[in-house]
């Protein structure tokens, strides 16, 4: 069984719900077509920002995931036949408080998974700060993991997500700064050293920077880093890349996940008063991996990653 999927990274400016929901039409008739929708931070939370107020800016933009809003991108999934993620949302909690949270929908218009940013851009960004790692499954592709903007600076989020057993992980980015010249590079080696594949999704100018790119598990961009204009970029995800690395080594040489075997000690890190154990260092294997594909020396363990 094939594990390909086709990708569409919208790289636009920031845009009304109701423009959002007509260029996505267009796109879904055209060359652009493609089975993932992806769309950057904030991107239906941000037109018009710059003359507001945060506090303007969060009753304007922010509801509950069930709201208008919600239902309104779950009836265009539906409609289009599409995974989409249209970026992330400032969500409003129950208790009031207010989150940058990626939204994804599959075909049927359900809303599969939600993610709330960890590492929020402080003290930019005045939002209240996420504490779960999230992954989910596309049926007959493979597992993806969520990130956003300035989490893709952080190592650990990348690692646990792809612990979990993402295959792929979608960094969703609004930056307009000249930052977005270290993300590129961050976002490569996120990919490199988890043995993965990375889609970074920015905004378009004059909203953000552009740089959009999409990395394979060996640290190749299938897509190379776009400039700031606005632009769709298709690619072809192979979610049998990531068992591929894996098993035949990087470039045919190194197998980080392996680096731990049996009988070695636990490494301590003081950093987080915790360690590594040998037993559990190694990433779940998501269920639609091959055979020939699933490392031979993987060992599972209770309340670690093993196989499913």
């Amino acid at each position: 069984m094939s594990r390909h999927l086709r990708v569409a990274l919208v790289q636009t400016p920031a845009e009304s719900l109701e423009d959002f929901a007509d260029g996505l039409r267009r796109r879904m008739n055209s060359p652009n077509a493609a089975q993932l929708i992806v769309y950057p931070e904030l991107h239906l939370c941000s037109l018009g920002v710059e003359s507001m107020s945060e506090q303007e800016t969060v009753d304007l933009y922010a509801e509950p995931l069930d709201g208008p809003r919600g239902r309104m991108l779950g009836a265009l999934a539906r409609e289009l036949g599409v995974w989409l993620v249209p970026g992330t949302v400032l969500e409003r909690a129950e208790d009031g408080s207010v989150y940058n949270t990626a939204v994804v929908y599959n075909p049927d218009g359900e809303r599969v998974a939600d993610y709330r940013k960890i590492f929020t851009w402080r003290p930019y960004e005045p939002f209240c700060v996420g504490r779960e790692f999230v992954v989910f499954d596309m049926p007959e592709h493979g597992r993806v993991g969520l990130s956003i903007c300035y989490d893709s600076w952080y190592p650990e989020v990348t690692r646990h997500l792809a612990w979990m057993g993402a295959e792929l992980v979608i960094n969703l980015v609004q930056t307009p700064t000249t930052g977005r010249m270290q993300e590129i590079p961050v976002n490569q080696a996120n990919a490199i050293v988890n043995q993965i594949w990375v889609a970074s999704v920015n905004g378009a100018s004059p909203t953000a920077h552009g740089g959009t790119l999409l990395v394979d598990p060996e640290g190749h961009f299938q897509i190379p880093a776009a400039g700031m204009e606005d632009a769709t970029l298709v690619g072809v995800v192979d979610f049998d890349r990531v068992g591929a690395a894996r098993t035949f080594g990087t470039s045919g040489d190194s197998w980080p996940w392996e680096h731990f075997q049996q009988g070695d000690s636990r490494l301590e890190l003081p950093l987080y008063n915790g360690y590594i154990d040998p037993a559990t260092w190694r990433p779940t294997v998501p269920p639609l991996t091959p055979a020939p594909l699933r490392p031979a020396s993987r060992t599972a363990a209770k309340g670690g990653a093993g196989d499913e």
